[in-house]
Protein backbone atom coordinates (compact mmCIF):
# COMPACT_ATOMS: atom_id res chain seq x y z
CA UNK A 1 0.00 0.00 0.00
CA UNK A 2 1.12 3.56 -0.62
CA UNK A 3 1.37 5.63 2.54
CA UNK A 4 1.42 9.41 2.21
CA UNK A 5 3.22 10.87 5.22
CA UNK A 6 2.72 14.57 5.89
CA UNK A 7 5.69 16.11 7.66
CA UNK A 8 5.44 18.69 10.42
CA UNK A 9 7.84 20.67 12.56
CA UNK A 10 11.52 19.84 12.14
CA UNK A 11 10.74 17.17 9.54
CA UNK A 12 9.73 19.90 7.07
CA UNK A 13 13.31 21.16 7.08
CA UNK A 14 14.40 17.94 5.39
CA UNK A 15 11.79 17.58 2.65
CA UNK A 16 10.79 20.59 0.50
CA UNK A 17 7.31 19.25 -0.29
CA UNK A 18 6.56 18.44 3.38
CA UNK A 19 5.40 14.98 2.34
CA UNK A 20 6.89 11.60 1.44
CA UNK A 21 5.22 8.57 -0.09
CA UNK A 22 6.36 5.18 1.13
CA UNK A 23 5.38 1.69 -0.02
CA UNK A 24 4.40 -0.71 2.77
CA UNK A 25 2.68 -4.11 2.76
CA UNK A 26 -1.08 -4.28 3.21
CA UNK A 27 -1.94 -4.62 6.87
CA UNK A 28 1.18 -2.72 7.99
CA UNK A 29 1.35 -1.19 11.43
CA UNK A 30 2.65 2.14 12.61
CA UNK A 31 5.92 0.51 13.77
CA UNK A 32 6.57 -0.58 10.18
CA UNK A 33 5.90 2.94 8.96
CA UNK A 34 8.31 4.33 11.57
CA UNK A 35 11.01 1.89 10.35
CA UNK A 36 10.36 2.72 6.68
CA UNK A 37 10.53 6.44 7.38
CA UNK A 38 13.80 5.95 9.27
CA UNK A 39 15.27 4.12 6.26
CA UNK A 40 14.05 6.87 3.92
CA UNK A 41 15.41 9.62 6.17
CA UNK A 42 18.83 8.03 6.51
CA UNK A 43 19.06 7.68 2.73
CA UNK A 44 17.75 11.13 1.77
CA UNK A 45 18.21 13.59 4.64
CA UNK A 46 21.91 14.13 5.47
CA UNK A 47 21.22 16.25 8.58
CA UNK A 48 18.55 13.92 9.99
CA UNK A 49 18.73 12.95 13.68
CA UNK A 50 17.18 9.49 14.32
CA UNK A 51 16.29 10.39 17.91
CA UNK A 52 13.72 12.85 16.60
CA UNK A 53 11.79 10.07 14.88
CA UNK A 54 11.95 7.84 17.97
CA UNK A 55 10.16 10.50 20.02
CA UNK A 56 7.65 11.49 17.34
CA UNK A 57 3.99 10.52 17.15
CA UNK A 58 2.10 9.28 14.11
CA UNK A 59 -1.47 10.31 13.42
CA UNK A 60 -4.19 9.43 10.96
CA UNK A 61 -6.70 12.03 9.82
CA UNK A 62 -8.60 11.58 13.10
CA UNK A 63 -6.37 10.18 15.85
CA UNK A 64 -2.87 9.61 17.15
CA UNK A 65 -1.88 5.97 16.67
CA UNK A 66 0.48 3.77 18.67
CA UNK A 67 3.16 1.62 17.06
CA UNK A 68 1.11 -1.60 17.33
CA UNK A 69 -1.94 -0.15 15.53
CA UNK A 70 -2.79 -0.76 11.88
CA UNK A 71 -2.32 2.01 9.36
CA UNK A 72 -5.57 3.45 8.03
CA UNK A 73 -6.88 2.03 4.77
CA UNK A 74 -6.57 5.41 3.02
CA UNK A 75 -2.82 5.46 3.72
CA UNK A 76 -2.83 9.05 4.91
CA UNK A 77 -0.61 9.68 7.92
CA UNK A 78 1.26 12.51 9.60
CA UNK A 79 4.46 12.43 11.64
CA UNK A 80 4.40 14.86 14.57
CA UNK A 81 7.68 15.67 16.28
CA UNK A 82 7.69 16.55 19.98
CA UNK A 83 7.25 20.22 20.72
CA UNK A 84 8.41 22.42 23.53
CA UNK A 85 8.16 26.03 24.39
CA UNK A 86 6.59 28.32 26.83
Amino acid sequence: MKVEVSLFGAFRDHEPGAQVVLELPEGARVAELRAALLDYAQAHWPAFRPGLLQRSAFASETTVLRDNELLPADGRMAVLPPVSGG
